[in-house]
């Protein structure tokens, strides 16, 4: 960082199934995630993204985006994208994809986001056993 960088704010982060730019310039995230049900593992996805906003800063920096399992003491997966913000008014929209993420075990993972080695969200991401896949949430499918 020189002395004119500002560390810039995380506006919003996404985690969905894909990020798909439309004719008017304009993003769509698809399939948004919380959570992970399925009735077996491994589960994987052909690809996963990451939606991030940043403000509120300026200068050159480095996003890094990894999830872990949920012991912790591995990341299944990282990616990394430069930004920069020429002022503080400025806004940067990065997406991270991330191809071919095995699911190995039921438990808590974890996608954490950092900007120049400085950690600035951690998001919870469960994956849950269910019976059931239509039910999960509340949802029951066609009836």
């Amino acid at each position: 960082m020189t002395p004119s960088t500002i560390l810039p704010d995380l506006q919003a982060a996404v985690l969905c199934e894909d990020v798909r730019a439309e004719i008017s310039g304009q993003q769509t995230l698809v399939g948004v995630l919380g959570a992970i049900p399925t009735p077996t593992l491994p589960i994987g996805f052909f690809k996963l993204c990451l939606w991030t906003r940043w403000c509120g800063g300026s200068g050159d920096f480095a996003q890094k985006c990894l999830i872990y399992d949920p012991e912790e003491d591995q990341a299944i997966a990282q990616a990394e994208v430069p930004f920069s913000l020429s002022d503080l008014n400025a806004h940067a929209t990065n997406v991270h994809f991330f191809g071919g993420v095995q699911f190995q075990k039921y438990g808590n993972y974890h996608v954490e986001i950092l900007v120049d080695e400085e950690l600035r969200l951690r998001i919870p991401l469960p994956v849950i056993k269910v019976e059931n896949p239509g039910e999960f949430g509340g949802f029951q499918g066609n009836r």
